[in-house]
């Protein structure tokens, strides 16, 4: 069997990337602040990497907040309950905030209550098994909040033949604009522990990193006093650098190990969880509490009051600009998420889910098209790429149409960072022309 190598290596980056100005001062300095109970929330049956829930309720139907409406599928699906407190008002198809095609929401109408369910209460959990400790972390509904919202519950429980020596604990948070994970670590720092130690338990490591890049400095001081007392920990700085919260750049940053192609982190022995994961794990465990509601930055020039934001899952997008005091401007462009891996929207309507990190409203000033020129050859997508592709050759054979030979050349790696379109000096879309190829590449397997 493949041994890993127990010394930490001293790195603070890795090979490739960009260095951008983070825009982060908008909101580095606004504690988090808890939304009002929304009037009426939208929740999508699909908020995960993954397969969609069934829903389990019906039009007409009094449910609490945690009132389970959705139950998972298949093994990689996560449960969904409701945020509010209060009556199923509709259950049909609604636009999705991700996906490019409408699909089943349940919309719930509050009764301004905001009753939770009985079940929701401390508990002592730490004499629980590990097997229990699944099942808790498991009908919370919880999905990894970084962005990429797998199941919680199915990383936690890798294979046998898969054994896992470090948790990371990932507090980079290199995406532009966004200061919730920022905000958590400062002010929930004990907690975002409480829940790396339960995963830590489950796992049965006894190696847990908590990676934060330097700009973070008064988080990564606070975190390393909060773990003076903690054994196996240890919190590393790393160089400011995007997109250096990238899971595979973690690991090879942190430990010297390459996550192979079509692999995953557990097939170098590596778990990575989001701090905001961790938090989830801490509040589900102690408090038997399901995700229902999320941490996002709303923030941009095109926001009057920029805000860290708690706020209840299916809260439309509407609703919570409001509450940071509306539009400055008129919008030229939403964003759930970042500008360099975010999901542009083409409406206000759309509803907040477990993966949304943040909105970003941008005016017109900052919002440039330009239009594309010839490729000169000049290799910075090469040296930017963060996965070793070579973007201008696979964006060749794309406009060929020849998915074939751009699947040889690792185009499913890609990691869709935005890296290589931001240093293009001819301004060619080249994530656009990966995303769809991608695309076709998956219609051409089925």
């Amino acid at each position: 069997m493949f041994k890993f190598r127990n010394m930490l290596r001293v790195a603070t980056t890795f090979k490739g990337g960009v260095h951008l100005q983070d825009h982060k001062d908008l909101t580095a300095n606004k504690p988090i602040t808890k939304a009002p109970i929304p009037k009426k929330i939208w929740l999508p049956l699909i908020q995960n990497t993954g397969l969609p829930c069934k829903i389990i309720v019906s039009i007409g139907d009094y449910v609490k907040v945690g009132t389970k409406i959705g139950e998972a599928e298949g093994n990689i699906s996560a449960h969904l309950h409701s945020s509010i407190s209060g009556k199923v008002v509709d259950i049909s198809e609604f636009n999705h905030p991700i996906l490019p095609t409408r699909f089943l929401t349940c919309v719930i109408e509050s009764d301004g209550k905001d009753i939770w369910e009985d079940s929701i209460k401390e508990q002592d959990y730490s004499r629980f098994s590990n097997e229990e400790l699944i099942t808790i972390i498991r009908d919370a509904g919880i999905v990894g909040l970084g962005g990429g919202a797998f199941p919680t519950h199915v990383k936690i429980t890798p294979p046998s033949e898969k054994p896992i020596d470090t948790l990371i604990i990932n507090g980079c948070e290199c995406e532009l604009y966004l200061t919730a994970d920022y905000r958590l670590m400062l002010e929930k720092s004990k907690e975002i522990i409480e829940g790396a130690k339960i995963i830590a338990k489950v796992l049965g490591v006894t190696k847990i990193i908590i990676a934060i890049e330097k700009n973070k400095s008064d988080a990564l001081e606070l975190l390393k006093q909060t773990i003076t007392q903690e054994t196996g920990f240890s919190v590393i700085g790393l160089k400011t650098k995007y997109p250096q919260g990238s899971e595979k750049q973690l690991i090879k940053t942190l430990l010297t190990r390459v996550v192979p192609y079509k692999g995953l982190p557990m097939d170098v022995g590596a778990v990575v969880q989001n701090v905001g994961t961790a938090h989830a794990v801490s509040e589900a465990c102690r408090y038997n509490k399901p995700l229902v509601e999320k941490l996002i930055t709303v923030t941009g020039l095109g926001i009057r009051e920029p805000k860290n934001l708690l706020v209840r899952l299916g809260t439309s997008v509407y609703d919570i600009v409001n509450l940071c005091g509306g539009y400055a401007e008129e919008p030229e462009k939403i964003i759930f998420g970042g500008p360099m891996m975010g999901i542009a929207q083409y409406t206000d309507e759309m509803p907040i889910t477990k993966g949304t990190s943040g909105i970003l409203v941008l005016t017109n000033k900052e919002v440039k098209i330009i239009e594309e020129g010839p490729c000169i050859r000049c290799g910075k997508c090469v040296n930017s790429c963060p996965m070793s592709l070579l973007p201008y050759e696979l964006n060749n054979l794309i406009k060929k149409r020849n998915f074939s030979k751009a699947k040889q050349l690792n185009v499913l790696e890609c990691i869709e960072c935005g890296c290589c379109t931001y240093i293009c000096p001819a301004k060619i879309k080249l994530v656009h022309a990966f995303k769809f190829a991608k695309n076709e590449i998956t219609l051409l397997n089925r």
